[in-house]
């Protein structure tokens, strides 16, 4: 018998003063079996860094036509795709060529590695951003992690600073591309 995703559900209060963008937001995360809980955190972020009204998850780690993240007008032109991870030149180019926007958010002790082998290929690629979490930042997300979740994100001057309850984090993000 497959594993069932499990569910999770996050309430983000979010301003965000370098996009004029300001909201509530009730998110239903089903987690993969194969997804950990630093992915998913990861994932829940670049959300709310991209926030917008058209902006869902795609079925992600189980579809391959679809990314993490995308928004998607009411014409069906796929605005933004958002992936996750350190991916391969041919999905991106993939993504690169069926969106107007590609971001990418790598987290992980060997994003060092992958970026040196992937640049010259990557750079390339004129609608890919690419940015990467910090190894404290990931793991600091990871212990957030739970089936029931609320966050108070303020990003400002391009820092982003997340409070659950008593606990504050500076997220740190690293532009590569």
């Amino acid at each position: 018998m497959a594993l069932k995703s499990t569910i999770n559900k996050a309430t983000i209060h979010l301003s965000d003063m370098d996009r004029n963008y300001y909201d509530t937001i009730q998110l239903t995360i089903a987690q993969h079996p194969s997804e950990n809980d630093r992915r998913m955190m990861i994932r829940l972020i670049a959300y709310v860094l991209n926030a917008s009204e058209n902006l869902q998850f795609g079925k992600g780690v189980s579809d391959e036509d679809e990314a993490a993240i995308w928004r998607v007008n009411y014409s069906d032109v796929i605005e933004l795709w958002i992936e996750l991870g350190q991916l391969d030149e041919k999905r991106l180019k993939k993504a690169c060529n069926r969106a107007q926007e590609v971001k990418l958010y790598c987290f992980g002790t060997s994003v060092d590695t992958w970026w040196q082998q992937s640049k010259s290929k990557l750079n390339q690629f004129n609608k890919l951003s690419i940015e990467r979490f910090s190894e404290e930042t990931s793991q600091a997300l990871e212990l957030l992690a739970d089936r029931s979740m609320e966050f108070q994100v303020s990003i400002q001057d391009g820092q982003v600073w997340l409070t659950s309850g008593e606990e504050s984090l500076l997220i740190e993000l690293e532009k590569l591309k």
